[in-house]
């Protein structure tokens, strides 16, 4: 009868060992799943954050600019004077009271060509804004715009996009206006100048030795 009890106690200690030995590796295995498991969210959870969404939205960002001044000859700006013609860069432009409309020339040569460029094309104008006749003459070898037959011109004294300086000067011998976008020019606004100079002072010689 004792052995017995000593050979059942020795069974019993002997099934304990080795449940107590497969719950533990039951628990190493489930640790090591739970740490795959917690790896493998980790690797998921980082995939969105580096994928299409956010190189998308830089794409939409970037994608959309655009620029008025791409292959832009003529528009419309609002300035001191009201709404006039202007550059690709937004600085006005002038006719020149001595040409003739329609004649098919300038009548700005040598240096007057210095204070008052002419406002030059290489390839088919586009513009925007404008209702009057565009078209182009030869001046000084190059294409110069001209707006319902007037010859355009920039002036050196508008130093940034806007300024209406030039209007009403009277350097070499004919008055200088902004135009309106059906092709009329400005006839008020700007103090005509006198005499051989222009109006405008300062800069290029103080614009008023031409």
């Amino acid at each position: 009868m004792m052995r017995t009890r000593q050979m059942c106690a020795v069974l019993g200690a002997a099934v304990l060992t080795a449940t107590v030995a497969a719950c533990g590796s039951g628990g190493s295995a489930g640790g090591s799943a739970s740490a795959a498991g917690a790896s493998a969210a980790s690797t998921g959870g980082g995939v969105p954050s580096t994928g299409g969404a956010s190189s998308g939205g830089r794409s939409s960002s970037t994608g959309g600019a655009s620029s008025v001044g791409g292959g832009v000859a003529l528009q419309v700006a609002r300035t001191g004077l009201g709404s006039v013609v202007v550059g690709p860069d937004g600085h006005t432009v002038y006719l020149f009271g001595k040409d003739v409309k329609d004649s098919g020339k300038s009548s700005c040569s040598g240096p007057c060509l210095g204070y008052w460029p002419p406002v030059t094309v290489t390839s088919t104008p586009r513009t925007i804004g404008i209702s009057g006749t565009v078209g182009t003459i030869t001046t000084d070898g190059k294409k110069q715009l001209t707006l319902d037959g007037w010859p355009l011109y920039y002036y050196v004294g508008d130093a940034s996009a806007g300024d209406v300086k030039g209007q009403g000067n009277t350097g070499f011998g004919g008055v200088w206006r902004a135009m309106m976008p059906n092709g009329a020019d400005i006839t008020s606004g700007g103090a005509a100048a006198t005499g051989s100079g222009g109006g405008g002072g300062g800069g290029k010689g103080g614009y008023g030795s031409y």
